[in-house]
C-alpha cells in the first residue's frame, strides 16, 4: 500500500484504529532510531538541521510574529490595565 493510499484511508477508520496505527508507526520509528549507528544518527541530525534552517529564516512563518515584539498584546482605550495596581 502506498503512503497516499494510507493517508486517504485514515479518515474512514475509527479513532481507535487510527491510534493503533499511530502507535505502531511510532514504535517502528523508535526501533529504527535505536538501531542506527552514530554516523547514521549524525547524518539524520544534519539533515534535520538543514531542513529546519528555512523555518527560522527572516520572513518565515515560524517567526512571523516576532514582528510584534515590543508591542502591547492588547489595548483597551477605556482602561489602563498596566497602571491600575491590580
Amino acid at each position: 500500500m502506498e503512503t497516499k493510499e494510507i493517508l486517504q484511508a485514515l479518515p474512514n477508520l475509527s479513532i481507535s484504529d487510527r491510534l493503533k496505527i499511530a502507535e505502531s508507526a511510532l514504535q517502528l520509528v523508535l526501533q529504527e532510531k535505536h538501531s542506527l549507528t552514530k554516523d547514521e544518527q549524525k547524518r539524520q541530525l544534519t539533515l534535520a538541521v538543514v531542513t529546519a534552517i528555512a523555518d527560522y529564516a527572516p520572513g518565515s512563518e515560524l517567526n512571523i510574529f516576532s514582528d510584534l515584539e515590543g508591542e502591547d498584546f492588547c489595548h483597551y482605550p477605556d482602561k489602563d490595565f498596566y497602571n491600575s495596581g491590580n
